[in-house]
């Protein structure tokens, strides 16, 4: 089974836990937009009816109305029931490094709504210390942010800014710059999280701590579970 298969794979197992009028979050991302397309499917067959959906991304709610996925706020529904959404790294405790695509800040706002939160992988998403295997991405605002970069730096980052592909800085949905910081495999990342929680020119950061519920790995030899 190749990549791609373990993915679709994790992401529509989860796919099987949401239930007729729930509210639920979209990923974004190469693994989660399996999950939205087959929510699509079962909600058009009339398997799944009264679901509306908060996507974590501009791209994702294109997506997901091109697909006719019934879409929400968080004016009318302040709480999701379900967010399956993919991840960068995942431990053993089930942190995460999230962000590779960009969406951090809506990911996590989403996320931290949920009632459960079920991450969707492939197994070369699996580290035993979060910063082995993908760097930390730290959004910020476009004032100011080259203030930081010392601070990063003392915490030990080696940071680059985040490119698109015209070699201007990437710009996320909430208009900011998205700094990709190399920490290595981090000892502690609560209070590495806390760190970056204390800078005003920090927006948010890529590590989601204590917000999966579980996680579906897709695997070579079939899915694995993990849960808190």
């Amino acid at each position: 089974m190749d990549v791609q298969e373990q993915k679709r794979q994790a992401a529509e197992r989860a796919v099987e836990y949401i239930e007729s009028g729930m509210v639920v979050g979209l990923g974004h991302g190469s693994t989660a937009i399996f999950a939205v397309q087959r929510l699509a499917t079962l909600i058009k067959d009339g398997i799944l009816r009264d679901i509306v959906a908060i996507p974590c991304s501009k791209a994702v709610e294109q997506e997901a109305r091109h697909l006719e996925i019934p879409l929400t706020t968080f004016a009318t529904h302040p709480h999701i029931d379900i967010t399956i959404d993919g991840a960068d790294e995942v431990d053993s405790n089930l942190n995460l490094i999230k962000g590779g695509g960009g969406a951090l800040l809506r990911e996590k706002i989403v996320a931290q709504a949920s009632q459960r939160e079920i991450i969707v992988v492939d197994e070369g998403k699996l580290s035993s210390a979060l910063g082995t295997r993908f760097d930390v991405p730290v959004e910020v605002v476009s004032f100011g942010w080259q203030s930081q970069t010392r601070f990063l730096e003392d915490l030990g980052a080696v940071w680059r800014l985040r490119l698109d592909n015209t070699e201007q800085p990437l710009v996320t949905d909430q208009g900011n710059f998205i700094l990709d910081c190399q920490f290595g495999p981090i000892d502690d990342p609560i209070q590495l999280g806390q760190a970056l929680d204390s800078r005003a020119v920090i927006v948010e950061h890529g590590l989601f701590l204590g917000l999966a519920t579980e996680v579906i790995v897709g695997a070579a030899d079939g899915l694995r579970y993990m849960r808190r």
